[in-house]
């Protein structure tokens, strides 16, 4: 009898300590030490989401370029949504989508302006010729060890990246969604149990948990489901470029549960699987890839 294929999570992708590190805004994934798995070299697509049309926010690097390969490998055309100057980190995916035989859309926007929103959804309609598909990923995060220090200026534009911006990229693309699209939005573990040094970001995070719940609620009757992938320490440009201190890096991702940092490739599959039909009776969770932390309240 053969015997089954067990591996050991905890012995997966890098299972050590990190160099001590930072990056000038924007931090760009190709200068970390080690560089994210994003499954470039292991994700193999099933078909799920056959000419699917992709608007994905954030996807250069991180949790949004592990969604994006995963989409076009499984037949999904990509709306590429990345902050300008991460043009470098943007172009490589875009030639992982391409190998993958899929249309691609570069949408260099700073998501702090007004404008971009709906000149992003308009964009991705006329070249992709639809949308049904979000993946509400793009986010700011800066840690700030005092309230007393912390810029009011951060917090506005905090809440203006993580979540106002996702209200109206929404507001725009919630019209041209047919039934059977999808939305999928990236909260953190930080909703539930906030870091003192990441006021704003936790706070962003626990409003866009509760967004999705509330939007899953009204979008039901038109046969769009919504939900959320809530990630634990996961290793990605945002941590080094004011994410952390810059003392924490060497042990990020250590006291977890499986006692490693996750790696964007681990939560490929679950992106997937929330935007496929496979999950059609799904909407209105939070899914949580934590490494062992409750995302519950």
């Amino acid at each position: 009898m053969s015997e089954p294929k067990l591996i050991d999570p905890r012995k997966l992708y890098y299972t050590e300590g990190f160099q001590k590190q930072d990056q000038d805004t924007p931090a760009l994934q190709k200068n970390m030490h080690p560089v994210p798995d994003c499954g470039e070299d292991t994700y193999k697509g099933t078909n799920q989401l056959e000419n699917r049309r992709v608007l994905i926010t954030g996807g250069d690097s991180g949790i949004g370029r592990a969604a994006a390969i995963a989409y076009a490998r499984e037949g999904a055309d990509i709306a590429l949504h990345f902050f300008p100057g991460e043009e470098a980190d943007a172009e490589e995916v875009a030639g992982y989508i391409k190998a993958a035989g899929r249309k691609v859309v570069l949408l260099p926007y700073d998501l702090r302006e007004d404008s971009a929103p709906k000149e992003m959804v308009e964009k991705t309609i006329a070249e992709l010729g639809g949308l049904d598909t979000l993946v509400l990923n793009a986010g700011q995060q800066i840690s700030s060890q005092s309230i007393i220090e912390l810029p009011i200026e951060q917090v506005k534009d905090t809440f203006m990246v993580n979540i106002i911006a996702m209200f109206a990229i929404v507001k725009a693309a919630v019209p041209h969604i047919p039934a059977g699209g999808a939305i999928v939005t990236t909260t953190s573990v930080q909703a539930t149990n906030p870091s003192d040094h990441l006021l704003d970001y936790a706070a962003t995070k626990a409003a866009i948990m509760n967004f999705t719940i509330g939007l899953a609620k009204q979008l039901a009757s038109k046969g769009i489901r919504v939900n959320g992938v809530a990630p634990g320490p996961i290793w990605i440009p945002l941590q080094l470029d004011a994410g952390q201190p810059s003392e924490a890096i060497p042990e990020f991702g250590q006291d977890s549960l499986l006692e490693r940092a996750g790696q964007p490739a681990e939560l490929a599959d679950v992106y997937v699987y929330l935007a496929s039909n496979k999950a059609s009776y799904v909407t209105a969770q939070i899914y949580g890839v934590t490494g062992g932390e409750a995302i519950n309240p």
